[in-house]
């Protein structure tokens, strides 16, 4: 089911959709087609997470890329940041990922991946939306011309090898729990730390297709936090290309607090090149501080981990990430990936020999945030919404520069986001409420 026109099918982060609603086995055909239209030669890799539809758009992907001559790899159930890895290291000429990432089970997503595996531009993912809205007549390839699928079954012992070769020390002493969301990391992570023999604990790694990010994941950390009993752990999303960390005081380690630690140790050893970071709108303030104090430069970019990828490019950056934990280490890989992430963090411990709260302190102290997901009629009203842009401007003014305050649309979901920053958690709460409502109040609130 394609959207209105004038509305992209391609948000932030590829297609979303709720399976078998707006994202249909029939969407998915064609998008495998006028994907595959796209490649003139080569093959496409496939992987998806534990959705129980998974499978079923997976396998219209496939045909739509068969029916106009494409081959496809199926790599299974497998991590966001693996399927970006062997897109790369096959010589793929695209790679796809079936998943909706931190969202419930009943949605689904498609994430177009480039043949070095990072995420396609929104250029290239506009032509070939404008190759889905034009429909039949489609490429046809007959006889030995049709493509087939091929089973890749050692790929997550070459994406483990992958990650294990980026790991100089071994894990001996460190207790790790993770929090594998029922995802797409179910089986590989825990086997991960194992390789490098850590003493591992997993939650949330039995998935049956519809308890996915199911009260557990990246996007709730504390379930993660009310069992590691003093302990590292690391917490993933769906397709695990995102990563929470909890310090060893039970203190949730987002993704500005990652960064800022491995950027100092980057700095330090003299490996952060261009002396910079990029992050988006969303970074906590305290992270702007401390990465003036390390002397780091930052690029800030709109919320979206392509967008930060694009600015990497540009400003030649071999790290960049976002708050919600995606960490792009563009020297070793080209998206996010929460696997790597994880074990770049604990290298930064191994090195350093400290814990994760000790570095946690000795770089960043975190302004008190607020974030509100406000579930609204219409989001792309929210432009026009006057008197609550009246209202930000009133508050900023009262925070001058001991706060901050981002109100935008969701990429992926039908709501707004309200984020304040404060001096004290309950300031940045009473700002945030009265800006919900009136948001509401202008861009009326969802099923009106």
């Amino acid at each position: 089911m394609l959207p209105a026109a004038g509305r992209r099918l391609f948000g932030t982060d590829g297609i979303r959709g709720r399976a078998n609603v707006e994202l249909t086995a029939d969407l998915a055909l064609a998008v495998g087609r006028a994907a595959g239209e796209s490649v003139p030669e080569g093959q496409a890799l496939v992987g998806r997470d534990t959705r129980r539809s998974g499978e079923m758009l997976s396998a219209a992907l496939q045909a739509g890329f068969h029916s106009v001559g494409v081959d496809t790899i199926d790599v299974g159930v497998l991590p966001a940041g693996g399927i970006a890895f062997l897109t790369s290291g096959t010589r793929s000429s695209m790679g796809v990922v079936v998943s909706a990432s931190h969202n419930p089970s009943a949605d689904n997503g498609i994430k177009l991946l480039g043949r070095d595996g990072s995420k396609l531009s929104d250029d290239e993912e506009d032509l070939i939306e404008q190759r889905i809205r034009r429909g039949a007549p489609w490429k046809t390839a007959l006889d030995e011309g049709i493509g087939t699928a091929f089973k890749m079954e050692e790929a997550a012992d070459r994406y483990l090898a992958h990650l294990r070769e980026s790991m100089p020390y071994t894990l001996r002493g460190i207790s790790i729990v993770l929090d594998c969301a029922n995802g797409a990391a179910y089986r590989v992570a825990p086997e991960l730390f194992r390789q490098l023999k850590a003493d591992v604990e997993t939650f949330a790694a039995e998935p049956d297709g519809t308890n996915i990010n199911d009260g557990c994941g990246a996007t709730h950390p504390r379930f993660l936090v009310d069992r590691a009993d003093g302990r590292l752990g690391f917490s993933f999303d769906g397709d695990a290309d995102r990563l929470m960390a909890v310090d060893e005081d039970g203190a949730i380690a987002n993704g500005d607090v990652i960064m800022a630690v491995i950027a100092r140790h980057m700095k330090e050893a003299g490996r952060l090149k261009n002396n910079l970071v990029v992050s988006t709108v969303m970074a906590n303030l305290g992270f702007r501080r401390a990465m003036e104090r390390l002397g780091i430069d930052v690029v800030e970019t709109q919320v979206g981990d392509r967008y930060v990828l694009e600015a990497m490019r540009e400003h030649r950056a071999v790290l960049g990430g976002e708050q919600s934990g995606h960490v792009i280490l563009a020297d070793r890989a080209n998206t996010g990936d929460g696997l790597l992430t994880a074990v770049r963090l604990l290298e930064v411990m191994a090195s350093s020999g400290k814990e994760l709260r000790e570095l946690r302190k000795e770089t960043i102290t975190e302004y008190p945030q607020v974030l509100r997901n406000v579930h609204v009629a219409d989001k792309h009203k929210l432009a026009a919404a006057d008197l609550l842009w009246e209202a930000v401007r009133d508050a900023e003014a009262r925070l001058q520069d001991d706060g901050r305050i981002l109100v935008r649309a969701s990429g992926t979901e039908s709501l707004i986001r309200v984020m304040v920053e404060a001096p004290s958690g309950t300031e940045a709460a009473e700002i945030a409420d009265e800006l919900v409502e009136i948001s509401r109040g202008e861009l009326g609130s969802a099923g009106d």
